[in-house]
């Protein structure tokens, strides 16, 4: 029976998350919310959530004890990054420029401009917040979901890989910019999965079935 943990570090809609992967789950999985850096480490997959700010991040995950945790965690097991920890996984963010990330991804979170206009010319306001449509890239994660379907969103800053090639899905506001990145046996997404209904359950339960290799 494969064991998941989903990251305890007092940032992010945990037990959302946690019910959505077991509704996702084929009973074949534990889902833990755990933030014991040992019960992590123990973990066959591990799920990265997080909400709020990014100095308020870091400053928790180190407190925690749980940055060397998610660095090994992402050399070795399958890794799904949600959010917040999504933009943890870059080297700097916008938000916090004082602040060192965990660069497991070479590159930066950029804001939004605040001066955002549609085809129509109606401001789009920031936070970016509802439902927006995904144009996906191959990806075992995309299995059963539709090219293009929506997932529920709610940012204000967003990633820039420095290499493209991590880019997995990408959504626009009113531009391109990405949303999903995966690099071997991790995968992130700036969306929430379990707010999004149908789509965000499939993804979820296509990381539980994952095995970390990107080979169809």
């Amino acid at each position: 029976m494969a064991f998941v943990a989903v990251i305890d570090y007092g940032m992010g809609n945990l037990h959302s998350i946690a019910k959505a992967l077991q509704h996702s789950s084929s009973n074949d999985e534990t889902i833990v919310i755990t933030g014991d850096p040992k019960t992590i480490l123990s973990a066959d997959k591990v799920v990265f959530p997080g909400v709020g700010a990014m100095r308020d991040c870091m400053q928790a995950l180190i407190q925690a004890g749980l940055v060397e945790v998610i660095n090994h965690v992402a050399l070795t097991k399958p890794l799904l990054g949600i959010c917040l920890g999504m933009q943890a996984l870059m080297t700097t963010s916008a938000e916090a420029p004082d602040t060192e990330c965990l660069n497991i991804f070479s590159g930066q979170v950029l804001r939004f401009s605040d001066h955002l206009h549609d085809n129509a010319g109606n401001t789009l306001k920031i936070p970016h917040m509802g439902w927006n449509h995904v144009e996906q890239t191959p990806h075992p994660l995309w299995q059963n979901i539709p090219q293009n379907s929506r997932f529920y969103f709610v940012h204000s800053y967003y990633v820039q890989p420095n290499d493209n090639c991590f880019i997995a899905g990408t959504a626009n506001y009113p531009h391109s910019f990405p949303c999903a990145i995966a690099r071997n046996n991790i995968f992130a997404v700036q969306f929430h999965p379990e707010k999004s209904q149908t789509v965000g359950l499939q993804l979820l339960k296509n990381f539980l079935s994952w095995d970390g290799t990107v080979a169809f």
